[in-house]
């Protein structure tokens, strides 16, 4: 055995690398160890603040929900507060139309009146002028007729005295 030792290489190279590794293995277990429980408790810190954060985020995703929800519960209230308020904008106007509307038709009923009562005095003034118009004319006509029959008849009278 010892002439197998004495000459195979190959086996000296593995009983050192045994002994090589059980040393390190002994003396490098602690280091090695803390290095792996440092590692482990630097992990342990991540995960524990990926939770941390990841507990943050959805309580941060539901304030936001709430918010949401809130902000669409108070457009639909702002919504239906200008619908009625258009609603009674609109019948507002629709009362304000229907008093002027009124209020013109009054107007536009006295101004008829007006004109009609205007064009039947104009008309009685027109009348009345024609009548006094005629009635000279027909006086003038008369007067003429009968102070010329008169005239001519005294004339006839004043020449026939003179004649004789």
């Amino acid at each position: 055995m010892m002439d197998i030792l004495a000459h195979d290489t190959s086996l000296w190279v593995a009983i050192s690398f045994v002994i090589f590794a059980a040393i390190i293995f002994v003396l490098g277990r602690k280091s090695v160890t803390a290095s792996l429980d440092c590692k482990i408790e630097e992990i342990k810190s991540e995960i524990e603040n990926a939770e941390r954060l990841r507990v943050e985020a959805q309580e941060l995703l539901a304030q936001y929900q709430r918010k949401q929800r809130d902000a669409e519960k108070e457009a639909g209230e702002m919504l239906e507060h200008a619908k009625k308020q258009a609603k009674q904008l609109k019948k507002d106007a629709e009362k304000e139309l229907a008093v002027s509307m009124d209020r013109r038709e009054d107007q536009l009923a006295e101004r008829l009146k007006r004109i009609e009562e205007n064009a039947i005095s104009e008309i009685q003034s027109h009348a009345a002028d024609l009548a006094v118009t005629a009635s000279q004319e027909m006086i003038i006509k008369t007067l003429d007729d009968t102070l010329n029959a008169s005239l001519n008849e005294k004339t006839i009278k004043g020449i026939a005295k003179q004649i004789n």
